[in-house]
């Protein structure tokens, strides 16, 4: 990509949306199409994936902290302490979801990258979004049985449309963990999954030794770092006090006018 507009506008919509369970792919598909803008590139990509990675780990730097402590003393004490334990859940989490992109990826990037699949999948996943929120906030704890849920549903997120933010934080809301903590653990489980996909895109982008505009790539990365650390804090003081319910109403509106346009 060489277009500026272009760089900014989507590394914007990326950092919005990635952590929002709204479908960050989805809406840089729709925003590309809408604008007519060819492919952004693998090197974009990249970019905006580790300005996503940079956001989350600088929120959550004192959770993160604490794990690695934790895991440090699980070691020293030969004893599976709770920081630990959660740095177990995390890994579990993420089997089934890195298991669907080896599997699935060239399925989906060559078959289901189009309007009618992200329409269906918007508004479906946001109706179940909306039932799970409506089940009640709950306040119980994870288990490895819930893990498990939760890295099963993630692999659904392979799906655009779907949210790999708003399929885990569904799950969670489902298993019983209560609005924040499903929060919490959805933005947790994130940091695997975007740096897996980021290192990925990187070897691959190496491999094809095609030419990198190097300062456009820096400005995606930047702009979307910043909107998604502001998206991240918004986004649990918004849900603490109404709920899933914005979001479930915008995907279940978009949805209904994607099938109703045809687009």
């Amino acid at each position: 990509m060489t277009d500026w507009p272009q760089a900014v506008v989507l590394a914007l919509v990326q950092g919005l949306t990635e952590f929002l369970p709204v479908s960050s792919a989805a809406h840089l598909i729709l925003s590309t199409r809408l604008l007519s803008w060819p492919d952004q590139g693998l090197a974009f990509d990249v970019a905006v994936h580790v300005g996503s990675l940079l956001a989350v780990v600088a929120y959550f730097r004192r959770d993160l902290l604490e794990l690695a402590h934790g895991c440090r003393d699980s070691v020293r004490q030969r004893r599976l302490l709770p920081p630990a334990r959660m740095v177990c859940y995390l890994a579990v989490a993420t089997i089934p979801a890195g298991l669907a992109g080896l599997l699935a990826a060239d399925l989906v990037s060559t078959e289901l990258r189009n309007t009618k699949v992200i329409a269906i999948t918007t508004l479906l996943f946001g109706l179940l979004l909306g039932f799970a929120d409506r089940r009640g906030s709950g306040d119980s704890g994870l288990s490895w049985r819930k893990v498990l849920w939760i890295g099963m549903a993630q692999a659904l997120a392979i799906l655009p449309g779907a949210s790999r933010s708003g399929v885990t934080m569904t799950a969670a809301l489902l298993c019983g963990l209560g609005r924040r903590e499903a929060a919490r653990f959805s933005f947790l489980l994130s940091i695997p999954i975007i740096a897996a996909a980021g290192l990925l895109q990187a070897v691959e982008l190496s491999s094809a030794g095609a030419a990198v505009e190097w300062s456009l790539m820096l400005l995606a990365t930047l702009l979307s770092a910043l909107t998604a650390y502001v998206c991240v804090r918004w986004f649990i003081a918004l849900i603490e006090r109404v709920g899933f319910m914005p979001f479930v109403l915008y995907r279940v509106a978009l949805g209904l006018l994607l099938i109703w346009t045809g687009w």
